[in-house]
């Protein structure tokens, strides 16, 4: 039976699943053109070396508008590389609300910072509050339908989104038709849900093993406070999932990343007996004691 092992002991995020399951496939430019050209509104990917304690994998980058995330300011991810996911916030309630982002902190500030005690700061969000710049879930979902991708993937892209929506939501507790996502937030998880699920399709695994997942441990900072991690959302999203904290303080599973794993994996545990055939490193952005990848393996078992 062909087999995918999905190896999440250093967690997960969008960006490093999609770079693991990007090493798999036969032809990854061919990938890449056919990713490029499926109309994601100002969004454009490249897969880059990278080297994680001498082990050299993929790290995908997602360019909004010609740009990483972080180098628009409005981020500085010394985390996992990440997935757009929550500059959150609610229409449809007072002029405060409207203004406050829910951000949970793999996107918006350094984890550096919450360790050290450096409280983020937060104005250089004010230039982009203006309605234009947040999307709806019934804007993302037009976004997907417009997609030049199978109806197949579109579906999951609009699940994998709706999980994260919900957990946000119930989070929050605002119905999930309130929850708004930044513009470069909401384009840059599309991108990577996009990406892997074209990516999960391509190859074609007949089974979808996943790891205990490991989330990281201690706190974070957000725009209302400090929280636990894994942050509310992405405790949410990984209920019903095999779990532990490890052995690296911080966030290491974002809801991007959890939310994934959630729809795709078929069951969790450790390795099947199986004949490996092909292995791929994804790889995150921050150096830790440990190798800052995921590694998926395809296979028979």
């Amino acid at each position: 039976m062909k087999t995918l092992y999905i190896d999440c002991q250093m967690g997960a995020a969008g960006d490093m699943l999609m770079g693991a399951l990007l090493e798999l496939v036969p032809d990854r430019e061919k990938f890449l053109k056919k990713f490029n050209q499926a109309g994601i509104p100002g969004v454009r990917i490249e897969a880059q070396k990278s080297v994680k304690c001498g082990i050299t994998g993929t790290h995908m980058e997602v360019l909004i508008n010609g740009e990483e995330e972080e180098s628009l300011d409005l981020s500085s991810e010394e985390g996992n590389a990440h997935s757009g996911h929550s500059h959150v916030h609610f229409h449809g309630h007072d002029h405060h609300d409207h203004h406050t982002h829910q951000e949970h902190t793999h996107h918006h500030m350094h984890q550096k910072e919450a360790m050290d005690g450096e409280k983020p700061v937060h104005e250089h969000h004010e230039h982009v509050h203006g309605h234009h710049s947040h999307f709806s879930m019934e804007d993302i979902t037009g976004i997907i339908d417009g997609l030049h991708v199978d109806n197949k993937v579109k579906e999951d892209v609009k699940n994998i989104y709706q999980i994260i929506a919900q957990a946000e939501s119930q989070v929050h507790g605002r119905p999930v038709a309130e929850v708004h996502f930044h513009e470069v937030g909401a384009m840059d998880a599309v991108a990577d849900i996009t990406g892997c699920a074209m990516l999960f399709h391509e190859l074609g695994a007949e089974q979808i093993i996943v790891s205990p997942v490991t989330t990281g441990y201690g706190q974070v900072w957000c725009a209302h406070g400090i929280l636990p991690v894994p942050a509310p959302a992405t405790a949410l999203i990984l209920q019903g999932i095999p779990c532990q904290a490890g052995k690296i303080e911080g966030e290491l599973c974002t809801p991007t990343g959890g939310a994934l794993l959630k729809y795709f994996a078929t069951e969790y545990g450790r390795m099947p007996q199986m004949v490996m055939e092909k292995i791929g490193y994804g790889m995150g952005k921050k150096d830790f004691q440990a190798a800052n990848c995921i590694r998926a393996i395809l296979g028979e078992a």
